[in-house]
């Protein structure tokens, strides 16, 4: 199985899709990574679709990323005596650390790290923004807040203070639990919730050691402003556009998409674009035609993935869900002006050997007599690097690690698959010329472009690029 696109869709699995045969339909219909959320589901859940997936990478011969995203801290208030009181513009309330149940003049906001961060006038958002205060006297323990907008509030409603970095680690007890069980199992990717800065991404980094590849979700108004920094720690990173659009104004997410976008294609990170996508495929057989734009737009800017989350997790048309995300990707891969918006960026090269020959190999490859770019890739740098280019090539990423094609499999452009360890320069050829052909993507006669690094079975950057030709078929007597 090879994609007829570039662009790559993750899928949220779950009550709706967990099961294994829904598991294979739903990456026979499309998807190339699936995604474990630990928000909801037991280790046991999460433990049985991970299996899912491995059995139906078997069955299809094609390798499938797992993505294991983390919950993070939940920020919330405390309970109220009546379950809920009313509010309107002008209300007056304190919030305190007294757990005493709340009321119209009180409640209890059980984290003393936002008091410390809180300022007066400092703008307040509850119950994912319907409720907007604003921030009068405050000491470290209290904080007498004004009601902006907003009609009600209830029990355990989030808290968010889009003006502050609020000192409390992204890794809670409960993640640090999740990301040594998910580990465990073998997850291909991490994603990590409430990134403000970069040392968050260090710490996972950190304790994950190199045994998945670690993405920072992008939800923060505080991480756009370490947007760079924090790029430094990633292997990928998410536009996690629905707590994004929380703290930001609205007219603010497609900017913020657009830059983060940008920022992860000028460095070679894969970039998710998440969060509403199919939205209203939760309910509904087909999408909204503002969805399917959505989508598309997505693609046009050269997004790595999309991803589905209550679509597929919870919704009554998963499988629906990927197969009409995978019919706009395509039908915006084929449109005529799509090759000139992905050439129209490139990213400046790095003072490496590799990036020369990369850029050597789009240019190459641009010629209508090659078929595809073989890339030969022991931990995908280099591969990651040439779909950095966006090659309107499809290129074949021949790696002997598991590990290494699951996690490319989230790429774009890249068709990640298993192959043996090449000794010599002779291997490389026949090794690439055959995979080539079994995969579909060269026939008799066409040209190949070859992406090597020497000495052969050893990690590093690629430092040998090749031309080879598909031998063309010997004529029977």
């Amino acid at each position: 199985m090879k994609r007829a696109r570039r662009a790559r869709i993750v899928a949220t699995l779950g009550p709706a899709s967990r099961a294994p045969r829904e598991v294979k339909a739903l990456a026979q219909a499309g998807v190339d990574v699936f995604r474990l959320n630990f928000s909801h589901g037991s280790h046991d859940d999460h433990a049985a679709a991970l299996k899912a997936v491995r059995g139906a990478e078997l069955a299809l011969k094609r390798p499938l990323g797992v993505l294991a995203d983390l919950q993070g801290p939940k920020l919330r208030l405390g309970r109220f005596a009546n379950v809920e009181i009313d509010v309107k513009p002008g209300h007056q309330m304190r919030f305190d650390l007294d757990p005493a149940p709340g009321d119209a003049t009180r409640v209890q906001m059980p984290h003393p790290e936002i008091f410390k961060a809180l300022r007066t006038g400092m703008l307040l958002l509850l119950d994912d923004g319907r409720v907007r205060l604003r921030v009068g006297e405050r000491t470290d323990k209290w904080a007498d807040v004004t009601v902006e907008s907003g009609s009600k509030l209830s029990d355990r409603k989030g808290v968010a203070v889009p003006e502050a970095v609020v000192p409390v680690s992204a890794l809670t007890p409960k993640d640090r639990e999740d990301l040594a069980f998910a580990l465990r199992i073998g997850v291909d990717w991490v994603a990590l919730s409430f990134v403000q800065k970069a040392e968050d991404m260090a710490e996972l980094k950190q304790i994950v050691k190199g045994r998945a590849a670690c993405l920072a979700k992008i939800e923060k108004p505080q991480a756009l402003n370490e947007l760079e920094s924090i790029l430094d720690y990633c292997d990928g990173v998410m536009v996690a556009r629905g707590d994004l659009g929380v703290e930001l104004d609205p007219e603010e997410v497609p900017v913020a998409q657009k830059r983060i976008i940008r920022a992860a294609r000028q460095r070679g990170v894969p970039v998710i674009v998440a969060t509403q996508m199919l939205e209203s495929m939760t309910s509904a057989p087909a999408p909204t035609r503002a969805e399917a734009s959505d989508v598309a737009n997505a693609v046009y800017e050269g997004a790595d993935a999309l991803m589905l989350s209550a679509e597929t997790a919870s919704g009554d048309y998963p499988l629906e869900s990927v197969a009409i995300m995978n019919r706009i990707m395509e039908r915006v891969e084929n449109d005529p002006l799509w090759p000139g918006l992905m050439d129209a960026e490139h990213a400046g090269m790095d003072e490496h050997d590799v990036d020369a020959l990369v850029a050597a190999a789009r240019k190459a490859g641009e010629a209508q007599s090659t078929a595809c770019v073989v890339v030969f890739t022991t931990l995908g740098g280099t591969a990651r690097r040439m779909s950095r280019e966006r090659p309107l090539q499809t290129v074949l990423a021949l790696t002997p690690r598991p590990e290494t094609a699951r996690r490319l499999a989230l790429v774009w452009g890249l068709e990640p698959r298993l192959s043996r360890e090449p000794a010599s320069l002779e291997e490389v050829t026949d090794d690439a010329v055959q995979k080539a052909v079994e995969f579909g993507l060269a026939e008799p006669g066409q040209r190949l472009l070859i992406l090597a690094g020497t000495p052969f079975g050893a990690p590093g950057a690629a430092n040998l690029l090749r031309l080879a030709h598909v031998p063309m078929k010997k004529a029977k007597r």
